[in-house]
């Protein structure tokens, strides 16, 4: 958990970092737009390989490695590599760190306790996000940014001359704190399973546990749910610095506290949806994957920051509540169809591949030239339809699931006869 928050606070400051280094550089909004995409570019290219990564050696040290990975994109951003590229380098980092640490709550925990022990770890990292956005809003911004610029090394020229740069360098130490906390991850009993030596037959193994999960009843239903909520999340922290600046006129250290008061509501929904949900109920939690849509559509008429933060606050409760009982149901079916790493691994492919998907949508409109406004209210109605549509594919499900019982009850009725 502790490792979890570190990697998590440093990836989100870091992305308030990016977005100011690109506007510094007088980047168009597209670019800052498709850091979110290019984040998740490694999710979806790797995710045939990072699940058998996560299972062939201690998960503990997979996430070390990918920390020391996301250290390396910070210093690519800090010599020169484009911000765009460095930041994928980050995202691959991410790519590698995720199926390790959540395939490892399956390994030390029952089916039973996977609900509450997924509200502890997306409710710390969602605690991160708030951090993390807070804090990356505040190391760019004009209090604490001259004061990291006042640093010098002896004898040695950094070339950090900017706030975000500065910023970017004093993000390396929280990744290095995470990476020292990966390092006492306990060892479970876990048997590893040694990587196939021939990358296609990974890519084969990886269509296959997709397929699997994608053909399960409820297994589909939890991947669609939580593909579209990570797609939606993954994006929402730009589109609320987008319309802050549209609707309000904030400037980034002063939007990234309205990101911040989405994920405090996420972490509430989060907390309580943990407490109060069973894993069998998980899908009568969908009609809020419609509600965030159309509350995401809601934003572009609110132009008062005191009408802002609760209406915030309710679309991430909405997520939060939604999204860590599918998570634990999604765990659950993916461990028991192909085990931990794989089944994270494609949870990761897809929902990365809905954030990037989502990502450059929203990018696209904005290179066009349509204004937040327009962009946010297609981007929440496709998000609205795409949940309803989720709502009637289980819906359909459920009266298969009955007709196939009372066939088979007819059937033995008549063989009683």
């Amino acid at each position: 958990m502790s490792a979890q928050f570190f990697s998590s606070l440093a990836d989100n400051a870091l992305f308030v970092a990016a977005v100011e280094l690109l506007r510094a550089s007088g980047a168009g909004e597209w670019q800052r737009a498709a850091l979110v995409p290019m984040f998740a570019l490694f999710y979806v290219i790797l995710a045939p390989f990072v699940g058998a990564f996560a299972d062939a050696i201690p998960k503990g040290r997979v996430m070390f490695i990918s920390n020391s990975i996301k250290v390396v994109g910070c210093l690519m951003m800090l010599f020169g590599s484009h911000p765009l590229l460095s930041y994928a380098v980050v995202g691959l980092g991410a790519a590698a760190y995720s199926p390790a640490k959540y395939g490892i709550l399956t390994e030390l925990l029952p089916p039973s306790q996977l609900v509450k022990a997924n509200g502890w770890i997306e409710g710390l990292t969602i605690a991160s996000i708030i951090m993390g956005v807070l804090l990356g809003g505040q190391l760019v911004g004009i209090h604490i940014a001259p004061i990291l610029l006042g640093f010098d090394l002896p004898l040695i020229d950094t070339s950090v001359d900017t706030p975000a740069e500065a910023a970017v360098t004093a993000l390396i130490i929280p990744y290095i704190i995470a990476a020292l906390f990966n390092l006492r991850i306990p060892r479970t009993d876990t048997e590893l399973e040694p990587m196939p030596s021939q990358p296609m037959v990974l890519v084969r193994d990886f269509a296959d546990c997709n397929a699997r999960l994608w053909n399960d009843k409820l297994g589909q239903i939890s991947l669609a749910t939580t593909t579209l909520f990570w797609g939606v999340g993954g994006n929402l922290r730009y589109i609320v610095l987008a319309w802050a600046a549209a609707a309000l006129n904030y400037g980034v250290t002063q939007a990234t506290s309205l990101v911040g008061v989405v994920t405090i509501g996420t972490a509430v929904g989060a907390v309580v949806a943990s407490a109060a949900m069973k894993l069998d109920k998980a899908p009568k939690t969908i009609p809020l994957g419609i509600g965030m849509g159309l509350l995401l559509v809601g934003m572009v008429f609110i132009d008062n920051v005191w009408v802002a933060a609760p209406f915030l606050i309710l679309l991430g409760g909405f997520g939060g509540f939604l999204v860590v009982p599918m998570n634990a149901l999604l765990q659950h079916r993916g461990h028991n169809l192909m085990g931990a790493g794989r089944s994270i691994a494609v949870q990761n492919f897809n929902e990365q591949a809905c954030i990037l998907a989502l990502g450059a949508f929203y990018s696209g409109l904005t290179k066009v030239g349509m204004s937040a406004f327009g962009a946010i209210t297609i981007f929440g109605l496709l998000v609205a339809a795409t949940m309803w549509a989720i709502g009637h594919w289980h819906r359909r499900n459920c009266i298969r699931h009955r007709e196939e019982v009372e066939r088979l009850l007819a059937i033995a009725r008549c063989d009683g006869h």
